[in-house]
């Protein structure tokens, strides 16, 4: 199982953090950094920007995901356990505190995180070298392979409730009790500082404040309050990640995932279609046979080579003031009444569970209804949960928020044949019905979504609803004349039509409101996939944006400029690919992955001069800088031999042994370097070590990071070669070619502004450095320049796709004989390798795009084959 897109997209956010704190030092300082190169500075007048960071527990770095309901959550914080430890010396350990809020939650989470075949477990293994425990408060207690030695030595991730922490009730306070058990932390602690007051030292909430461990909080919109947040300062976490679809008030999000994403990625069961009856009979008549609809077009589907679904109604009973316990019973009494056999019909509520120990997936299922007030709420997953039939009164508005998201997730997260199976539907009978949608409105965006992701369809007349309205001062002097009002409430069974005894090769006899919905979800359908085709077209960073709203600052072209700017479309690389039609061929757009496809690091040189090897490298190491106030410190790691007793256990093994481990040491301080597969770096970074002597592997454990850097180096150094010889290959055999592709926005997010400097295509440009600013104050202004554009890096802006990451050149102007010219700037000290294969791919980019493109590199003074100075190129593009 590998990350979605977007899910990639979250874990590069994070990295980044990460890296604004190495350079900033400052945890809230590196946040506002962060988002300020993103979107510009926090403006409290306006509200544009992010808010500031906040601090709410001292010692730790908390920052949130925002990720809606179905969009893998779970197996984001999975990926991003690596990438937080890879920040952290090694000699730490990895201990994590996974919060969820619910037991039901916790349990689905320990049997995903401790099944060797379920891929988070699998993802879990490959990314800690299989070093991986998963415990629960029960295991800790009692010790059980729980130990000082096992804790250092693997990463491990205790499970708990919010409840477990808060000490309400007696089992729960045993975690604050003295525990025999655990009596061997005790001689490891650096010192005493972490104990809490009144609490035994052996206790095991002192033990998890000794290990520092990172928090992963599932569902943090439930751990806002002061209470929660209490919890998570008695754990003493070094980081805190929240995770949530409604981050709340005082999160500090480094990164949100837009719906868009998940729609793109077929995630999610939208939009939801929503169709109000004229009463209760309508809206169980109707959701019978829509299910039964559904259920034959999966079949139809699965015949034809689909996967198994079996469709289900969630129908929610209301509860009534003086009869909670028979509003679902009674429900379940009418289905069977019809003829719906019992093993279909399941009833989950607060008091009774029948779907306990039952795998509503599984081909042995029978289940299609089931029967709920608001006990399906977050943390129940079943895909093939498609309606949800609400049976409140008529004059009550309906509360589905709570259950709604309960029917979005896309079963195997793939898109159907049958359009019908790709949305999800509500069916209701509210006189309220306008209050209802914003029930709906409401649980949508509990799940992470809005109001946009909703079609609506009200059959209830005016009249119809006038009349169910209730006077309470009448109802109080008439009480009779309303319980005749609500006894026609009642279900009429002789008005259902579904037939659930209908031989199987029959076709049911359809309903006009199931025509209607079908007619309704097909344009629905229609609209969505157009929606994403366009959206698709979009860089990620601008769904991120239009998903914050008025919260990014955007700046729009000058109106002058507008009809030159918009006529501009810049050529991109694009590769020949043969097409589904073996007689014929289609381009796709030119990536180092295809370029690369064929390397085989495993099998290329090994020679890396060690000899030269830095020993001023420093790590992230959050510890505390002067009292109440933390910041990320950095702490020398030469010499750390002395003080690391892993180094000392690795070097004892045989040298088989210790290659392995040092492998493992290097290749999570390596990182992602995609799209080189991590097997290929593994096979090579053992061959590596395969030639050192003991000394050198000795060394290399004092200072991996210092090797590892010449490691990286050397792969990227091999990487770009072969895939710059391969590049030259595919265009002299005409295999790559450029495409118009690219085109100006209407309006951009700079992020950090720049000086305002005359003939700007927008009404403020991006920052610039000093000699960025010179470069465009004299080429930019040239009376033959219509205008320039700071272009933007980080997916904002265009790119050249080639052997080179993508090169992002810092400048592009227009003239007024129609030649778009791309400028890169590069002081004189920046005169290296890297630069000059910028310069090479810029080069053949202008000789494919044609006669009215060009590429400059510009150096101020310094002469570089095949770039110009200031002033040469000033001379040139002066004259075109």
């Amino acid at each position: 199982m590998e990350l979605k897109g977007y899910q990639q997209k979250v874990i590069t956010d994070l990295e980044l953090y990460l890296e604004y704190i190495q350079e900033h030092k400052s945890l809230d300082l590196a946040f506002n950094k962060y988002w300020e190169d993103k979107i510009g500075p926090y403006n409290a007048f306006d509200g544009t920007g992010m808010e500031p960071y906040k601090n709410n527990v001292a010692k730790a770095a908390n920052v949130c995901v925002k990720v809606p309901t179905a969009g893998g959550k779970t197996f984001i914080a999975v990926n991003a356990l690596h990438t937080i430890f890879s920040a952290y010396d090694s000699s730490k350990p990895k201990a994590v505190i996974w919060l969820v809020p619910w037991s039901n939650l916790l349990q689905q989470t320990v049997a995903n995180l401790s099944n060797p075949e379920h891929p988070y477990r699998q993802k879990l293994n490959s990314l800690f070298n299989h070093r991986v425990e998963v415990y629960e408060k029960e295991n800790l207690l009692q010790g059980s392979n729980f130990n000082p030695t096992v804790v250092q030595d693997q990463l491990s991730i205790i499970v708990m409730n919010f409840a477990s922490l808060r000490a309400k009730k007696k089992e729960d306070r045993k975690v604050f009790q003295e525990n025999g058990q655990l009596e061997s932390f005790v001689s490891q602690y650096a010192n005493k500082e972490h104990l809490l007051t009144d609490t035994d030292e052996t206790a095991l909430i002192n033990v998890i404040r000794s290990l520092n461990p990172v928090v992963v909080v599932d569902e943090s919109h439930n751990a806002e309050s002061d209470l929660s947040v209490d919890m998570l300062k008695n754990l003493n976490p070094s980081f805190i990640l929240d995770l949530t679809a409604t981050p709340k008030n005082n999160s500090n999000i480094v990164s949100l995932v837009p719906a868009i994403e998940l729609k793109k990625e077929n995630m999610v069961k939208l939009p939801v279609i929503v169709y109000n009856n004229h009463d209760k009979t309508e809206v169980i008549n109707n959701a019978l046979h829509l299910q039964r609809k559904l259920e034959l077009l999966a079949k139809k589907q699965e015949e034809e080579g689909g996967k198994y679904i079996r469709p289900i109604v969630l129908f929610q009973a209301q509860p009534k003031t003086n009869d909670d316990n028979t509003t679902f019973e009674k429900l379940k009494e009418q289905l069977l009444a019809l003829g719906i056999p019992e093993e279909q019909i399941k009833i989950k509520t607060a008091n009774i569970d029948e779907l306990k120990g039952i795998d509503l997936m599984s081909r042995e299922s029978e289940v299609r209804y089931i029967i709920t007030i608001n006990a399906l709420k977050e943390g129940w997953d079943c895909p093939f949960a498609y309606i949800l039939a609400s049976l409140a009164d008529k004059s009550s508005s309906v509360d589905v928020e709570q259950i709604l998201g309960r029917v979005l997730r896309q079963p195997y997260v793939q898109r159907h044949k049958s359009f019908q199976l790709n949305l999800s539907y509500v069916l209701t009978a509210s006189a309220k019905f306008n209050e209802t949608l914003q029930s709906i409105v409401q649980g949508l965006q509990a799940s992470g979504f809005s109001e946009k992701d909703y079609r609506n369809r009200d059959v209830m007349t005016e009249e119809e609803k006038t009349t169910c309205v209730v006077d309470p001062v009448d109802q109080f002097l008439f009480p009779e004349k309303h319980e005749e009002q609500e006894a026609e409430e009642t279900i009429d069974t002789n008005r259902i039509s579904f037939n659930p005894n209908i031989e199987e090769d029959e076709t049911p006899a359809s309903t006009p409101v199931i025509d209607e919905i079908e007619a309704i979800a097909e344009e629905q359908n229609r609209e969505l996939e157009k929606q994403i085709e366009e959206q698709s077209k979009q860089p990620v960073d601008e769904n991120i944006f239009q998903e914050m709203g008025e919260k990014v600052k955007r700046y729009g072209m000058k109106e002058n400029c507008r009809e030159s700017a918009t006529s501009i479309k810049l050529p991109q690389f694009f590769l020949n690919v043969i097409a589904s039609d073996i007689f014929n061929t289609s381009e796709e757009l030119l990536n180092r992955e295809s370029l690369l496809k064929d390397f085989k690091l495993a099998d290329e040189d090994t020679k890396i001069d060690f000899d030269q090897i830095s020993s001023d490298l420093y790590k992230i190491d959050l510890e505390e800088a002067k009292k109440n106030e933390y910041r990320p410190s950095f702490t020398k790691i030469e010499d750390q031999i002395i003080k690391d007793p892993i180094a000392e256990y690795i070097l004892a093994k045989p040298k088989e042994n210790q290659i392995a481990d040092i492998t493992y040491q290097i290749m999570k301080i390596i990182g992602n370097m995609y799209p080189i597969a991590d097997q290929e770096i593994q096979k090579y970074v053992s061959r590596i070590l395969e030639g050192l002597n003991a000394e050198q592997l000795r060394d290399i454990l004092v200072r991996k990071w210092s090797y590892t850097d010449k490691i990286k180096a050397k792969i990227r150094s091999l990487s770009d070669e072969y895939a710059e010889k391969r590049f030259n290959d595919l265009i002299k055999s005409r295999k790559i070619k450029v495409m118009s592709n690219w085109t100006l926005p209407e309006a951009i997010v700079p992020g950090n502004l720049g000086s305002s400097i005359g003939n700007s295509l927008y009404e403020r440009e991006g920052s610039m450095n000093n000699f960025e600013e010179k470069v465009i104050m004299e080429i930019g202004t040239s009376s033959n320049v219509v205008f320039w554009h700071r272009n933007l890096e980080r997916g904002k802006g265009f790119y050249i796709n080639g052997f080179k990451a993508n090169h992002y050149p810092d400048f592009i102007l227009y003239t007024k004989s129609g030649k778009t010219i791309l400028v890169e700037t590069k002081g004189d000290h920046l005169d290296n390798t890297d630069s000059a294969a910028k310069c090479r791919l810029g080069n053949e980019w202008e000789k494919q795009a044609g006669h009215d493109f060009a590429y400059f590199m510009i150096f101020d003074q310094k002469e570089v084959d095949g770039a110009y100075t200031l002033d040469k190129a000033k001379e040139l593009i002066k004259e075109m």
